[in-house]
């Protein structure tokens, strides 16, 4: 009898990103264990200096760099809801890019990506008109940048309707409501205090796609790109224990863009 050798499956692979460059972490111990950093680029946090050091620790250890915009709100880093028209989002956004862009390239570091910051972050994964004026300022501003947005948000899929690479993102120690939006900060469940359970969540993302919701159903989602904040006092700690745990489990923890090849389509 002759058999058909069954496939072999190719192994999961995601990228690695954590938030930088806010002045509340240890950025250093952590770009040798991820693959993309997102850098506070002056809105909720980060000034020239942080972002000049940032971009060498990410030319130094191979670290793909992105800009990280926000509300212009650094008293309440970035966390609150402000009151603007597309046009200013899309302004704020782009004053951002143009100054983390203006000291990555005079440190040889390239741009590879953006991904907005907290309330904005937020805000564009539920609204459609804030989704599409990050997409289109992104677009206008440099359309080889890959968008980060909460995978299957409004912000991944109007990115994709810009013509750009989009990043699907999912988080290590965030919670998730049934709706795949992540749980408000404050609310019971919005973030994992504990090692086990972010490394539980974390794995699960990056080999199944899937994640536990706060009222106990599972939830599938695309898992381009995996998130851990730096500015959690443990985020040294955290990346290390995430890191082992994706390389014990096998998966191809790259680059977005050393893979060659980022869907400029929305899941």
């Amino acid at each position: 009898m002759i058999t058909t050798p069954t496939p072999r499956r190719s192994a999961p692979r995601i990228d690695f990103n954590c938030d930088l460059g806010e002045g509340c972490g240890d950025d250093a111990a952590i770009l040798p264990l991820i693959t993309s950093a997102s850098i506070a680029c002056g809105g909720h946090a980060g000034d020239e200096a942080t972002m000049r050091a940032t971009l060498r620790l990410c030319r130094a250890h191979g670290v793909a760099a992105g800009a990280h915009p926000s509300f212009d709100d650094r008293d309440h880093f970035g966390r609150r809801e402000l009151s603007l028209p597309p046009a200013g989002i899309a302004a704020t956004v782009t004053a951002q890019l143009r100054r983390i862009a203006a000291i990555a390239a005079d440190e040889g570091v390239p741009l590879a990506h953006v991904k907005p910051h907290g309330a904005l972050y937020n805000l564009a994964a539920r609204d459609a008109d804030v989704a599409r004026a990050i997409a289109d300022a992104v677009a206008a501003f440099n359309p080889s940048l890959v968008l980060f947005g909460l995978s299957g948000s409004a912000l991944t899929e109007a990115g994709a309707r810009a013509g750009l690479r989009v990043a699907h993102e999912v988080f290590a120690e965030r919670g998730y409501g049934p709706d795949g939006r992540l749980l408000p900060r404050g609310t019971p469940g919005a973030v994992i205090e504990s090692l086990d359970g972010a490394v539980a969540q974390a794995r699960r993302l990056a080999t199944r796609g899937e994640v536990a919701t706060a009222d106990g159903h599972t939830l599938h989602l695309r898992a381009d790109t995996l998130c851990l904040h730096g500015d959690r006092a443990d985020a040294a700690a955290f990346a290390r224990a995430l890191r082992a745990a994706l390389d014990a489990d096998g998966v191809q923890v790259t680059a977005l863009a050393a893979r060659g090849n980022v869907s400029g389509h929305a899941a």
